[in-house]
């Protein structure tokens, strides 16, 4: 195997380990806590909570792993496994005391979402330092490892019953651990941790106004990325609600999330040969339109056919949108600010996050299914006009971003 596809291989698997255990952790959430008693408005509470925690941890670890001391990337992703393995096997014995599922669950779900950035630094970190590693496969088979779970766990759930996701989760982790300990060149630790900032990596902007002031396209990004977001986590949240409202059940939600991942499987291996002919910034503005229309279908859905339909739209939303936001920090900032743009940006989504988390659980239980989904078509409109107004927008070049 030569050194270009060993390296793909090898983050390809610590991929396929983070999006399986984040179908069993995030994907599942709903369906673990309401087999705990939580009712819709208190999942809501509780995943606002833990994102509204990562949207501001992210950028803080990030901040300090651009300053090239002891914490890295590989060692924050290390601690990150253990942290969410050892909560997953406390929740496995939890069952009677909803204080203590909330505090850890809302742990978990945020430290999960918090080193999703990272590992994308990780990648273009090693990049740079002469690593051969094909980013949009290797992200690409990682969402083939969500599908493949998604596909098993929905029926295993449904005949075992939601005790069984915290164990699996145990079990990935275990193994995540294990593969990133061992993802270092030649087994050399000093590869990442003795990294010093060079005349190359440019001025590190630590305090977020001087950020988005050296990056001022990028602060409307995010805020698109926001509402693009608020409708994306609204279906996959309260996604087992809507399948269940279209006749489904968890059967259905397993078929539903494999047909969505699987999907991202190709856009992302092939997004390297599309990045050569049309900029990231413009495959973002329609990955936008996608989420748009994604949600819209499922105003007007009957039946689980048109969530299939809608679900099928992940080919040109999230599947675009991930890599090539990647690839938009990769290329327009500079070194040290690398981890936080990665974070910013995950950020953004775990902000939209929030906004839905606290929104869609409210409106669904009080007003029902089609209000929700009316609020979250037309957040994310809102997204994609703003979307269109970055166009004009220069970056730190001051050329347009687009």
């Amino acid at each position: 195997m030569n050194k270009k596809a060993l390296w793909t291989t090898g983050y390809a698997f610590l991929n396929i380990a983070y999006f399986a255990a984040f179908c069993t952790v995030h994907a599942c959430a709903a369906v673990f806590l309401m087999s705990r008693g939580f009712t819709n408005t208190q999942v809501g509470i509780l995943l606002a909570t833990a994102n509204i925690t990562s949207a501001l941890f992210q950028p803080f670890i990030a901040d300090v792993i651009d300053k090239k001391g002891w914490l890295t990337n590989r060692r924050f992703i290390l601690i990150s496994c253990m942290v969410i393995l050892i909560g997953s096997a406390m929740l496995r014995f939890i069952s009677d005391s909803k204080p203590a599922i909330f505090i850890i669950y809302a742990i978990i779900y945020m430290i999960q979402f918090a080193y999703q950035p990272v590992m994308t630094a990780l990648c273009f970190e090693y990049q740079k330092k002469g690593c051969d590693i094909v980013y949009g496969l290797a992200r690409g088979l990682g969402s083939a490892g969500f599908a493949v779970t998604s596909a098993f766990i929905g029926r295993a759930v449904e005949a075992k019953g939601a005790d069984l996701l915290p164990a699996v989760t145990v079990i990935i982790m275990a193994v995540s651990a294990v593969a990133v300990f061992f993802y270092r060149p030649s087994g050399n630790e000093e590869f990442t941790e003795s990294a010093e900032g060079t005349a190359e990596s440019g001025k590190a902007h630590g305090r977020v106004t001087d950020f988005f002031r050296a990056y001022p396209a990028f602060l409307l990004f995010v805020i698109a990325t926001i509402c693009f977001f608020f409708a994306h986590n609204m279906i996959n949240d309260f996604m087992i609600q809507i399948i269940k409202s279209l006749g489904g059940g968890e059967t259905e939600l397993g078929y539903s999330n494999f047909l969505q991942a699987i999907l991202e499987l190709p856009v992302m291996a092939l997004i390297g040969y599309v990045l050569r002919k049309v900029s990231p910034a413009k495959l973002l503005v329609f990955s936008g339109a996608a989420f748009f229309v994604k949600i819209l279908i499922l105003i007007f859905a009957r039946n689980m056919v048109w969530m299939f339909v809608s679900q099928s739209f992940q080919l040109f939303a999230y599947a675009v949108f991930i890599p090539a936001g990647a690839y938009y920090v990769s290329h327009t900032m500079t070194d040290n600010d690398q981890v936080k743009g990665q974070a910013y940006v995950t950020s953004a989504i775990t902000i939209g996050g929030v906004f839905s988390n606290l929104i869609s659980g409210v409106i669904l239980d009080n007003l029902g299914m089609r209000p929700m989904l009316i609020t979250g078509t037309a957040v994310c409109f809102v997204g994609v006009l703003i979307s269109f107004a970055a166009l004009k927008s220069p970056d730190r070049k001051g050329e347009s971003i687009l």
